[in-house]
């Protein structure tokens, strides 16, 4: 009731909570502590990578192995799954962790008032009503509300991603995670643990899915594929097997056999090898990657959403433009350092900016200075900084007028005044909102509202500063009210936050790659126009503010399905929504944020791209790729990237699938001959040439430096297994080693004195002709690796060196394949031996055959610009 004096049990009081209540609270809400996520044990985990479709059917081969006696080729299948589960469960291992993250922004003690007294309790501890007391450099650990302060600036980049801080009255709200940046203040807690508002943004950034990538749904689409055709044709064998008479054995081999020559039991660890090197390769052009898949999901994003300051601008707000009643200055140059040059408007001129340059940095309580790497950075409100050059750069000692400012009663930022003003001895000084302090001066130049118009016509972000003399009066403190009236304007200054220098290249080079940008920027919608016109963001520009987007997510997708669109004022529950309407269109999406609320938005999109040098850990956290320079153009570099990635996956894709071609071709000879001509090849043979030789080649492909036209076509996506893949694999060089693999056994059975009609010889001459074979297949796949390093050139147009690791990986290549064949207790495993001459002359010739018939295949083809 009014008039009553709050309770000792309402936070309200003055005396705080009684700590009994407090007690009770505490066991009832339970801890101030945001909720940890739920996850699966690490053993389950694991399982899950040996019991998926394409490890289920690589398990019922190695069972049907064991019921055949076959214990050699059981370990080894039964080690293949393994080893496709190691790779697969390293690759989940780097899951999202952004609700961990977020738990380092509650502090671990806070001061509160309890039963009338201050005292220091464990941030966890806090309940709903305390009465928190609050001070500079104090992290806020709950929702809570002002309930006694003049006014207190809390920084809120965490929350909302902007650099300003805002002030905070009594009655207003302040959150979790926020901290103070100046003042005092007594707030009392509304919300704790689950139930703050960053509890809520980790409830988001952790709850809902993640987008299947492109590359994984292709992936499972394939595996699915190859794995129904090994199974089908398996099966056919094994009929046709028992069809012929042979025993139950020999059919289970035949199917086993079938089975395994047509599954790539290395593709899946190849794949993460070569995302491995993608990520490798984008971390040398300042991306770093935190989800492997994102290297190729980068690579097949047709929609960036970018922030602008400190991506496509370079986040160092610069005086540009000076005006006063007596002159002008114009700024050449940007940043904070003292090599920018002024140009003065005459002698008067260049005093009167120097007065104006003095009272700014008087105003102020941040300045520039250098970092611990000897850059130039902002220290406090970047706004501070940009005044604090300015005035270094027309002559004045700063650090001398910060000595001199000592002491002096200072009034914060207010968000409805839109000032902030101080007294410094018998002087004071003011600066802020210009329609806020224009009316507050008392005698005023008729021209100072036509160069208002002028400087905000540039895009430019203008500040008035004024000042007034004060009679020193140390018996009592003046107020805010009587400091800022009768004002004395001294002039206006222009700032900008300056583009970077490649944006506009960046943002060429995405139109010539057909990939489109839209800005979202919390700023006002004329100073966002102002700055994409002037880095060439998209043509016929449409600008929005965040409050005037559709409702409707369909009708949102459809307004923003447009290069070069601006949402200005935009909230984080804004990009969100775009982020899904945008996905919802068929768009791969990238999105880019840096504060605790644009976890969410990065969450949701395809691709989420955090800042590394701005950007807050959870940001980081919550995305895929992180920029270690916060630069637009890096995207730019790491979807070159990713679109190679992408072409090389199709590359080896293709070599690992020319090689089960020719590794099929011994068991369907032996269908087709009625199970009268021996197999040249065992199944324990492919498996050393599969995981033996091929693997390191096919890895080497996956390092295939980027096309120099990648990005002049449309984003590579679609399907990995397309036409262009299937024909040269099942068309043309896979037939070709097939048929040389098949020629080598009969060469090599035809010296031995056999003759078309005779039996089969067995013992060591069959072990030639399957040595003769299994060299055959080798070769011929060393030379496949360097036909599938283009879809268009010849190998001898790329360089034969300009691949690094193809020829070491080649070279590994025949040195197993020599151990296989050349030392007798592994040559004996594989029941094969070194092969005679004839078989050897067949090998050797695969090189140049497999090289011509590629090189034939590629002019007969109209060259493809998207598949290079």
């Amino acid at each position: 009731m009014a008039g009553t004096d709050p309770s000792p049990l309402d936070g309200r009081s003055p005396a705080g909570l009684a700590t009994a209540e407090a007690h009770r609270r505490r066991a009832e809400d339970g801890p101030n502590e945001l909720p940890r996520p739920r996850r699966r044990p690490m053993a389950l985990r694991f399982a899950a990578e040996l019991v998926h479709f394409f490890a289920l059917m690589l398990w019922v081969a190695a069972a049907l192995a064991w019921a055949a006696g076959l214990v050699q080729l059981t370990v080894a299948i039964g080690g293949v799954v393994v080893l496709n589960a190691v790779f697969s469960f390293i690759q989940e291992q780097r899951a999202d962790r952004a609700a961990e993250r977020l738990r380092v922004l509650l502090p671990s003690e806070v001061r509160v008032r309890r039963d009338g007294t201050a005292v220091a309790i464990d941030a966890a501890d806090v309940v709903v009503g305390d009465r928190l007391l609050l001070e500079a450099g104090d992290r806020i650990p709950a929702d809570a509300t002002i309930v006694e302060a003049e006014t207190v600036l809390i920084d809120t980049s965490m929350l909302t991603g902007e650099s300003v801080s805002s002030a905070a009255g009594v009655s207003e709200p302040i959150f979790a995670g926020t901290f103070v940046v100046e003042g005092e203040a007594e707030a009392v807690v509304t919300a704790t643990g689950r139930r703050t508002r960053l509890a809520a943004i980790a409830t988001m950034s952790t709850e809902t899915p993640r987008p299947t990538t492109p590359l994984t749904h292709e992936l499972s689409r394939v595996v699915r594929t190859i794995a129904v055709i090994s199974v089908s044709v398996g099966s056919v064998f094994l009929v046709l097997s028992w069809l012929l008479g042979d025993s139950l054995t020999d059919g289970l081999i035949f199917a086993i056999g079938v089975t395994v020559a047509l599954v790539p039991e290395a593709l899946l660890p190849t794949v993460t090898l070569s995302l491995a090197w993608g990520a490798e390769q984008m971390s040398h052009r300042n991306v770093l990657v935190r989800h492997l898949e994102a290297v190729e999901t980068l690579g097949s994003t047709t929609f960036i959403c970018t922030d602008k300051t400190g991506t496509l601008t370079r986040n160092q707000m610069t005086v540009v433009a000076a005006w006063t009643p007596d002159g002008s200055a114009e700024v050449t140059g940007s940043g904070y350092g003292p090599e920018a040059r002024v140009v003065f408007d005459g002698a008067r001129g260049r005093a009167a900016v120097l007065h104006l340059a003095r009272v700014g940095a008087l105003a102020s309580t941040g300045f520039a200075a250098r970092d611990e790497s000897g850059n130039w950075a902002a220290h406090g409100e970047p706004m501070d900084a940009a005044l604090d050059a300015f005035a270094r750069r027309v002559g004045v000692d700063t650090d001398a007028l910060r000595r001199e400012a000592t002491g002096a009663v200072r009034f914060p930022f207010d968000i409805h005044r839109r000032t902030t003003s101080a007294v410094i001895g018998d002087v004071v000084v003011l600066k802020g909102a210009p329609e806020n302090i224009l009316p507050l001066c008392g005698t005023l130049d008729p021209d100072a509202h036509s160069r208002l118009d002028a400087l905000t016509a540039r895009g430019l972000r203008v500040l008035a500063i004024a000042s007034r003399s004060w009679p020193v009066d140390e018996t009592r403190s003046p107020s805010r009210d009587e400091l800022e009236r009768d004002l004395v304007l001294c002039g206006l200054v222009g700032l900008e936050d300056p583009p970077r220098a490649d944006v506009g290249r960046a943002l060429a080079d995405c139109r010539r790659a057909g990939v489109r940008v839209a800005m979202l920027t919390g700023d006002h919608p004329a100073t966002a126009n102002a700055v994409a016109a002037r880095i060439g963001l998209g043509q016929g520009r449409v600008v929005v503010s965040g409050d005037e987007l559709p409702a409707d997510d369909d009708d949102l997708g459809r307004l923003l399905d447009h290069d070069g669109i601006v949402v200005a004022r935009v909230s984080p529950e804004d990009k969100l929504r775009i982020a899904r309407a945008l996905r919802s269109r068929g768009h791969v999406v990238a999105m880019t944020g840096d504060g605790v609320n644009d976890a969410p938005a990065l969450h949701e999109a395809d691709i989420g791209v955090a800042m590394g040098a701005s950007g807050t850990d959870v940001a980081r956290e919550a995305a895929d790729l992180v920029l270690l320079d916060d630069n637009f153009a890096s995207i730019v570099a790491g979807i070159e990237q990713g679109r190679a990635t992408y072409v090389n996956i199709r590359r080896f894709l293709t070599y690992h699938l020319t090689d089960n071609v020719a590794e099929l071709a011994p068991f369907a000879v032996w269908a087709l001959s009625g199970g009268r001509f021996p197999l040249a090849l065992g199944v324990l043979q492919i498996l050393a040439i599969d995981l033996g030789t091929d693997t390191l080649t096919a890895v080497a492909l996956g390092a295939e430096p980027p096309a120099g036209r990648i990005l002049d076509d449309p984003p590579v996506s679609g399907r990995l297994l397309d036409r262009t893949v299937a024909r040269r694999a099942f068309g043309v060089l896979g037939p070709t080693i097939a048929l040389l693999t098949m020629l080598a056994f009969l060469v090599s059975l035809s010296t031995s004195g056999w003759r078309p009609g005779d039996a089969f010889p067995g013992g060591r001459d069959l072990a030639a002709a399957s040595g003769a074979a299994f060299l055959t297949v080798v070769v011929g796949q060393a030379a496949n690796a360097f036909a599938c390093r283009s879809f268009t050139r010849m190998p001898w147009k790329l360089g034969w060196t300009t691949n690094r690791y193809l020829i070491p990986a080649i070279v590994f290549a025949f040195i197993v394949a020599g151990v296989a064949l050349l030392v007798p207790a592994v040559a004996h495993q594989l029941d094969q031996a070194a092969p005679g001459w004839a078989g050897m002359v067949v090998a050797t010739i695969a090189w140049p055959l497999v090289l011509t018939i590629d090189a034939l295949d590629k002019r007969a083809q109209r060259p493809s610009l998207t598949c290079d």
